[in-house]
This record gives structure tokens, C-alpha cells and sequence, in this order.
């Protein structure tokens, strides 16, 4: 059992066959949303089928359509952590819709390769 079993339905922003969708509890921007898989058994990207895969694609593209009406993001972090080593504290599959704004953060170059500390930026002077 996880935090993802007892999400209201007053949170969810979109029911799909295999996913929900629900603000982050824990936002990193505004707008930042979680797809969560609707099956207790699938933990990573890799326990889903081929078709749940595919929906998923469409639930982000939907989703960048609403933030984008919504909160006009200059950028997108999609996300999903894979395991205790890649960071993943809720064993039930979660991705991560995080829009980004022009001046959240002083360089975003290097992304998402900022979740291994000091490697992000791979152009910087070393």
C-alpha cells in the first residue's frame, strides 16, 4: 500500500484507463503533476505494458496542452524515477510533469542530469 491508494477524488485532475492524475504534494514548480499508475504492481516505468506505455505518452501530451493554457511554462522536466538508486521514495509508478520557468533556477543546463550532484552541467569548466 502506498500514499497513491488514498488519493481524493477532489485531487484528481484526470482518470484514465491505467493512470491519475493529481497535483504534486510536494510541488517543485507551479503546476507540477504526478501520473500514477492505477495498478499497485507496476513500481517502475519497466513494470508497464507496452499499452499502458503508450497511454502514458498521450496523458503527457495532454497534460502540456492544460499546463501550458494554464500556467504558460517557458519548459517541460518529464520524470520518472526507477528504483531506490535512481531516488524513487513511493514504490507504486509516478511520473513527473514539472513546467519550468525562465529564472527558476540561475542555469538549467544539464536538466534532469543534476540528480547525480556535481554532473549536471557538462559543459562547465571542470
Amino acid at each position: 500500500m502506498t500514499v497513491f491508494d488514498q488519493i481524493p477524488d477532489s485531487q484528481i485532475i484526470e482518470k484514465t484507463t491505467s493512470f491519475v492524475v493529481i497535483p504534486d504534494g510536494f510541488p517543485v514548480s507551479n503546476g507540477h503533476v504526478l501520473i500514477v499508475s492505477r495498478r499497485n504492481d507496476a513500481v517502475t516505468f519497466f513494470d508497464l505494458s507496452d499499452a499502458e506505455q503508450h497511454e502514458l505518452l498521450a496523458v503527457i501530451l495532454r497534460m502540456k496542452i492544460r499546463l501550458d493554457k494554464e500556467h504558460s511554462p517557458a519548459g517541460y522536466n518529464i520524470g520518472m524515477n526507477c528504483g531506490a538508486a535512481a531516488g524513487q521514495t513511493v514504490l507504486r509508478f509516478h511520473c513527473h510533469v514539472i513546467p519550468r520557468y525562465h529564472g527558476d533556477t540561475p542555469d538549467p543546463k544539464g536538466g534532469v542530469r543534476h540528480c547525480v550532484p556535481h554532473r549536471g552541467n557538462y559543459l562547465a569548466e571542470k
